[in-house]
């Protein structure tokens, strides 16, 4: 299991404002706002970051296009910032059938879809989703990805261009998640994660090259840390809604 990508939801300036795109590229990520998928109810616009990335999301119709239903009713309702942080797994119905055994709630995987052109024609996308439940104290949903198989990502791999790897910011290693957790959140958290421990207000989850923190605290935001091995970018943040991006 690894950190894939982390689903934010955006104002539409942050896909056509100048300055904030001007932002972006200052700290070495590479944003390129008018590419990426969408359709008449959605555009998603992609920061690419070695094999992670950010998805930032801007609803342009109440029925979202084809966009996940119920993101689309929480953006609809004003939800800004991180809304679906996916995680990569290489057995999706081995992860599902034991988060089942485990009373979790989640989705049966199934292929993201999603449809355009008044309706007439679809696209399935390559790989499958599972969605877990909702956290109670903090504002977005874990989720699980696979891509069919190894060709796929080969595949996805040449559109995640251009990439910040290119400036030696090769990947996200670390999420820092602040907000106020209920004891269900907790449970659910040490159910989807073995490793996870709680020691002093923060939840530990180490992963095989990254790492999850969750913090306590009551005002809710994220820290996400990469790693850069340049010095020109070293340090340098951007900041968006609740969301903080520093190279380290």
């Amino acid at each position: 299991m690894k950190i894939d990508h982390l689903v934010v939801n955006i104002d539409p300036h942050f896909q056509e404002d100048t300055d904030f795109i001007n932002q972006v590229h200052h700290t070495g990520l590479p944003y390129e706002p008018k590419w990426g998928k969408g359709t008449k109810g959605f555009k998603v616009s992609n920061i690419w970051i070695g094999d992670e990335y950010f998805e930032l999301v801007r609803i342009k119709s109440k029925d979202g296009g084809g966009w996940i239903p119920q993101w689309t009713a929480k953006y609809n309702e004003g939800h800004r910032g991180l809304i679906g942080f996916c995680l990569e797994v290489n057995d999706m119905q081995a992860v599902y059938q034991a988060l089942r055994q485990k009373e979790v709630q989640i989705t049966e995987p199934q292929p993201l879809k999603f449809r355009w052109f008044f309706n007439l024609l679809s696209r399935t996308m390559p790989w499958k989703n599972a969605y877990i439940q909702e956290l109670e104290g903090i504002p977005f949903q874990f989720f699980l990805q696979q891509l069919n198989d190894e060709k796929t990502k080969e595949y996805m791999q040449k559109y995640m261009v251009p990439n910040s790897k290119e400036k030696n910011i090769n990947g996200i290693s670390e999420v820092i998640i602040y907000g106020s957790l209920t004891e269900k959140d907790k449970q659910l958290i040490m159910k989807l994660f073995d490793h996870a421990t709680e020691q002093e207000g923060k939840i530990m989850i180490p992963l095989e090259k990254q790492s999850i923190i969750f913090i306590q605290a009551e005002q809710h935001s994220i820290e996400v840390i990469l790693d850069c091995s340049n010095e020109e970018f070293h340090k340098k943040q951007l900041s968006f809604n609740n969301v903080l991006i520093r190279n380290n």
